[in-house]
């Protein structure tokens, strides 16, 4: 079940704000709030005296008020708050993110250029966003993220991983590493044994080998393995060990359309299949250099059974064979 709202419990005061300690062991204290408004609030609070620092980066989202004030015995404060309600489960979504960053903080200096590096991100995020992703969006994401976590657990460098990964920056196909390419694709687990490939560029590479990579997800909380899209990016975030990759993953995150919202806590997948098919010469599929004249932005689906001559050991992806 999602968590409840932090803020639920804390009773509006009659002046000033009243707070409650956000329960991550970060390097500075971090606190959920409600001013006398009534408005939800995420403070972090600061030991010295940081307010250059806070001028030459400070930055504003729209909807989320971003206020740096002193504290305190020599402390300041950097305080969010939420200017409308309709957007509580973007706020906390980016509250939630910013207290698990701030764990990677050394001293009150650092929390506050993660913060600050931390909401431009979503104001990134933000000046973009439509609709909530949907079903399909967030299961093709899912299955494009377990792809990455099989490169990082083949002792790829996390920077290399992260690098490979060129699905949100609309490349032809998900995933490209040495000389290879992948196609990643998702079905959910009653779905019809059918694959949709969106354009005539995906299964066409320029590189020597390129692979279609099928997962089947079910929907199944009760199964200890299933993982919401939530939880399989906070595991890869915690994974990366270089702070260009996690940059790097939070921005393709943006790009694709993510933000880690309380709406994608559900539903958690378990993978109940993987199948691997190179795709050879003679692989059923569409392609531009052998489309007609005039014929372009093809979109069909592929058979599984049609394919299955060419499935192969998931290993050869990676070098095996």
């Amino acid at each position: 079940m999602p968590e409840s709202s932090p803020w639920d419990d804390i009773a509006v005061p009659g002046a000033d704000f009243n707070v409650r300690p956000v329960a991550v062991e970060t390097a500075v204290p971090c606190f959920w709030g409600r001013d006398a408004g009534g408005a939800c609030l995420f403070i972090v609070e600061l030991q010295g005296d940081h307010a250059a620092q806070y001028r030459k980066n400070a930055v504003t989202v729209n909807g989320i008020g971003v206020d740096f004030r002193a504290g305190d015995q020599g402390q300041q404060r950097l305080v969010l708050a939420l200017e409308k309600q309709v957007d509580r489960d973007l706020f906390e979504g980016l509250c939630r993110t910013l207290a698990s960053a701030l764990e990677r903080a050394t001293d009150s200096a650092s929390a506050l250029a993660i913060s600050l590096a931390h909401i431009r991100r979503w104001k990134t995020f933000l000046s973009g966003r439509g609709q909530h992703l949907t079903i399909e969006e967030v299961r093709g994401l899912f299955a494009e993220i377990v792809f990455l976590t099989e490169l990082i657990d083949r002792e790829m460098s996390s920077i290399a991983a992260v690098e490979a990964w060129l699905g949100p920056e609309r490349s032809h196909q998900d995933f490209i590493f040495g000389n290879t390419a992948v196609e990643v694709k998702s079905l959910s687990g009653s779905e019809r044994n059918s694959v949709r490939i969106s354009s005539e560029d995906q299964l066409e590479s320029l590189n020597d080998a390129l692979f279609l990579r099928i997962y089947r997800l079910s929907a199944l909380s009760d199964v200890t393995t299933a993982r919401s899209l939530n939880e399989i990016v906070a595991a890869v975030l915690s994974r990366l060990d270089e702070a260009s990759a996690l940059e790097a993953f939070e921005q393709k995150l943006v790009a694709h359309g993510y933000a880690p919202l309380p709406a994608y806590d559900e539903p958690r997948f378990s993978i109940s299949d993987v199948r691997s098919y190179r795709v050879a010469p003679d692989f059923p599929r569409l392609i531009r250099s052998k489309l007609p004249t005039g014929i372009a932005n093809v979109a069909y689906d592929i058979k599984l059974e049609s394919i299955a001559p060419y499935e192969c050991d998931g290993t050869a992806i990676f070098g095996g064979q």
